[in-house]
C-alpha cells in the first residue's frame, strides 16, 4: 500500500465534465444529470484500505444527501487489467452489497481522473450550483491506522455550506489513500 496524498486542484475550478456508464444500471451519467446546488464527486475503488476504511461512511453520506439538493457520484478509475477486483462486474456487485444510494461510474479511459487530477483512492471533490469547485480533500480524520471514528466531517461541512450558502472553509486538507492504478504507460503527468 502506498499512501498517496491528492493533488489539491485549485478552488474555483469549473467542473470537468463526464459522462460515464454506472456499473449497477449501465446507465451513461454525465455531468447534465446532476443537478441540485451541489455536486460531490468521489474518486472510490472496491479493493484500496483507505477506500474500506470509510465504506460504511460514504454508504451513511448518500443515504444522508443524495437527493436532497445534492447530487453525488462515486467512480473507479483503477486499471482492471491489472486490478481485476476494480472491474466493472465487480464494482457493481460491491454497490449493490454496500447500499450505495449513488451511481457507482466506471472511468475506463481514466481520463476523467486525469481531468479531476485526482491521485488517491478516496479522493473528494463539492463544486457548488454553479459547478464551482469549492472542496476537494479528505472525508474526515479517519484512517485504517488510527482510531478516529469515520463520520465524513470533513466532506460534510463543506456540503452542508454549499447548502446553507455560505463560504466552504478555505481550511481544506488533502485526502490520503492507494494511488489510482493507472493503465502502464498512461500515468498522469501531474505528479512532477
Amino acid at each position: 500500500m502506498v499512501d498517496t496524498l491528492s493533488t489539491m486542484l485549485p478552488l474555483g475550478t469549473p467542473a470537468p465534465n463526464f459522462s460515464l456508464t454506472d456499473t449497477v444500471t449501465g446507465d451513461t451519467v454525465s455531468i447534465s444529470d446532476c443537478d441540485g446546488k451541489a455536486l460531490v464527486v468521489m474518486f472510490i475503488c472496491n479493493h484500496c484500505p483507505f477506500v474500506i476504511h470509510i465504506q460504511r461512511g460514504l454508504v451513511r453520506f448518500g443515504d444522508d444527501y443524495q437527493g436532497n439538493d445534492v447530487s453525488i457520484v462515486g467512480i473507479s478509475a483503477n486499471d482492471a487489467r491489472n486490478y481485476p477486483g476494480d472491474a466493472p462486474h465487480k464494482l457493481a456487485a460491491m454497490a449493490r452489497k454496500m447500499g450505495y444510494a449513488f451511481p457507482y461510474l466506471y472511468d475506463e479511459t481514466q481520463e476523467v481522473a486525469k481531468s479531476y487530477t485526482a491521485a488517491c483512492t478516496p479522493d473528494f471533490f463539492v463544486f457548488d450550483a454553479d459547478r464551482t469547485l469549492v472542496y476537494r480533500g479528505q472525508f474526515d480524520d479517519a484512517r485504517p491506522s488510527n482510531r478516529i471514528p469515520v463520520t465524513g466531517a470533513d466532506l460534510r461541512a463543506a456540503v452542508d455550506a454549499v447548502l446553507a450558502d455560505q463560504e466552504v472553509s478555505a481550511v481544506q486538507k488533502p485526502s490520503i489513500g492507494c494511488n489510482i492504478k493507472w493503465i502502464p504507460g498512461q500515468e498522469p503527468d501531474y505528479f512532477g
